[in-house]
């Protein structure tokens, strides 16, 4: 039976559709698959990933600022607790609220990378990931003076484009062992607390957020006012509070771009 030109025989309309659309829905995959690293199984098998220090030492981050709203309450209440934190700020507030951003370096904070923007990368976009990333890392050294260290993409979601853009701007890729759900509006310190106690462990890294900026209004003060016994249990257990800069988590970038 002869078949029309152009058309292969024996497929059918909606087969030659599927795999008209199987390359880009392999590149999708592909892009995507990586997004799975905040799963507890990272935290064995990619410890580095998952921010494990030393045994005696607890990481202590702050996502999505900085907020002029907020970030001064946590730098007041980390400066009276005597601890010092990382906190993963956001390209586009960094060049909004400057003066935030100086204060928090002035007293004795790291300052990483939280992306440009909060968005969520479903779709591959290399190009851009590299251009954000270098943005964002361009505008704390703008400021600073200090290119930062540290990557965390936005809600975790670790895609191959994003970790190809952290290694193109010297970045370390570095998620979480315990977080604090502070993003909640259910959220009160003691939730908190308890949030963070189920999962920490010594060498274990803490994810909290200074700013409700992605959150449920108001929900910052439950981790405000979580910080005191957050720290006190850590103390308790005989750790120490501070920043990744502290936690001598290795190196898994090769910082080769010229500061």
């Amino acid at each position: 039976m002869p078949t029309s030109p152009g058309r292969s025989p024996g497929r059918s309309p909606a087969r030659r559709a599927a795999a008209v659309l199987a390359p880009p829905a392999a590149v999708a995959a592909a892009h995507i698959a990586p997004a799975a690293t905040w799963l507890p199984v990272v935290r064995r098998r990619l410890p580095r990933l998952a921010g494990v220090g030393r045994p005696g030492h607890v990481a202590l981050t702050f996502d999505d600022g900085p907020d002029p709203g907020s970030t001064p309450c946590f730098l007041d209440a980390l400066e009276a607790l005597g601890v010092r934190a990382t906190f993963f700020v956001l390209g586009d507030s960094v060049v909004r609220h400057p003066s935030v951003v100086r204060e928090t370096v002035r007293r004795g904070h790291e300052l990483a990378v939280h992306g440009w923007s909060h968005d969520r990368p479903w779709r591959p976009a290399p190009a851009d990931d590299v251009r954000a990333l270098l943005r964002a890392a361009g505008a704390v050294r703008e400021l600073t003076g200090r290119y930062p260290r540290w990557y965390r993409p936005p809600y975790g979601v670790l895609t191959s484009g994003r970790w190809a853009a952290a290694r193109a701007a010297g970045l370390r890729p570095v998620l979480w062992t315990a977080w604090g759900r502070d993003w909640t509006a259910g959220a009160t310190p003691a939730s908190v607390c308890s949030a963070v106690a189920a999962g920490l462990r010594g060498g274990g890294t803490v994810l909290l957020h200074d700013t409700d900026r992605m959150s449920a209004p108001g929900c910052w003060r439950a981790a405000l006012g979580a910080l005191p016994g957050i720290v006190d249990g850590c103390r308790d257990a005989g750790l120490s509070v501070g920043p990744l800069a502290e936690h001598e988590v290795p190196p898994a970038v090769p910082r080769s771009r010229s500061r």
